[in-house]
């Protein structure tokens, strides 16, 4: 069996040969899958305008439009960033292999097709694919401001906070994709080298100098995690450090808190995590003498009012 939900799986296949077609049909079927066929990639687009496949078996060589366009297209106009795509064909050649990859394909198998080895590949891309969107989801709930761009800097998703965020600041291109303005490429390609490592781990957008970006790491072959976080900037009372006798982030974790801000509301904007925010308020409490954030805000309105 594929998988052992009660959802059976949905797997487009896309193939101008009948005898692959019928192959893999019963194949898939006898392994508890629904299946879906498509004769060329034109088929498939309308497919997938009304049914979105957990998986998608595609041949690279069919007549019109071939596989590796049908791969691009399906990525980019059909919204399937996160279905996985798994080439058939007879070329073997690497570059064959390459440009399937580089289309967006996750894997690249060989006809005459091994039914078997075929399956065991659809379980594996199944599995990493729904860890994938298990991940995402639990990332929109938590709320926080992340997205993630390839090599060029074309966002490839982002949590809904994110998404609005950017929506709001950024042009999306013809092809409606938000990217990165210039010079955020070059800095991400700086940040990915680890190079000027006190410098290349954050940068600000062109004309939002509170909005940062920082780099995360990386997910995947040409997939890189960015967190977006305003910087507290001028809007942070540097008399909080100097008469309060804190640190500067101290000064900047109490500016917020008085503000009425919550912990994670501060650790998204000076860009901490919430673990952090926490030991930064417990040093706070022990120089203010208190012992809550009642207290401590009280103290900071006051000394603000002094001034």
């Amino acid at each position: 069996m594929i998988t052992e939900s009660k959802k059976r799986d949905v797997a487009l296949v896309v193939d101008d040969s009948p005898e692959t077609l019928r192959l893999l049909t019963d194949a898939l079927d006898g392994a508890g899958m629904t299946v879906m066929v498509a004769l060329d990639g034109a088929a498939a687009m309308r497919i997938v305008d009304q049914i979105t496949p957990d998986i998608v078996l595609l041949d690279a060589v069919m007549p019109g439009m071939d596989g590796f366009e049908t791969c691009r297209r399906l990525r980019r106009d059909a919204g399937l960033d996160n279905v996985p795509i798994i080439f058939m064909t007879g070329l073997a050649e690497t570059e064959h292999i390459v440009r399937g990859l580089e289309a967006g394909g996750v894997d690249y198998v060989t006809k005459p097709i091994a039914i078997e080895e075929m399956l065991a590949r659809i379980r594996v891309h199944l599995a990493n694919a729904r860890l994938t969107q298990s991940a995402r989801a639990a990332l929109d709930v938590s709320g926080r401001y992340l997205l993630a761009v390839n090599s060029a800097g074309q966002i490839m998703w982002a949590t809904p906070q994110a998404q609005k965020l950017l929506s709001a600041i950024l042009t999306a291109n013809a092809d409606d994709e938000l990217a990165l303005p210039e010079p955020m490429p070059q800095w991400l390609e700086q940040a990915k080298a680890g190079k000027a490592a006190s410098n290349a781990a954050m940068v600000s957008f062109p004309g939002n100098e509170q909005l940062r970006l920082h780099y995360m790491g990386k997910l995947g072959s040409n997939e890189f995690l960015l967190r977006l976080a305003k910087d507290a900037g001028a809007g942070t009372p540097a008399e909080f450090s100097s008469e309060l006798g804190l640190t500067a982030r101290e000064g900047e974790v109490l500016s917020w808190l008085s503000k009425g801000k919550t912990n994670r509301d501060i650790a998204q904007i000076l860009g901490l995590s919430p673990r952090t925010v926490d030991k930064h308020l417990e040093q706070i409490y022990s120089k203010l003498g208190v012992e809550n954030r009642t207290a401590a805000t009280a103290i900071a309105v006051k000394t603000r009012n002094m001034k």
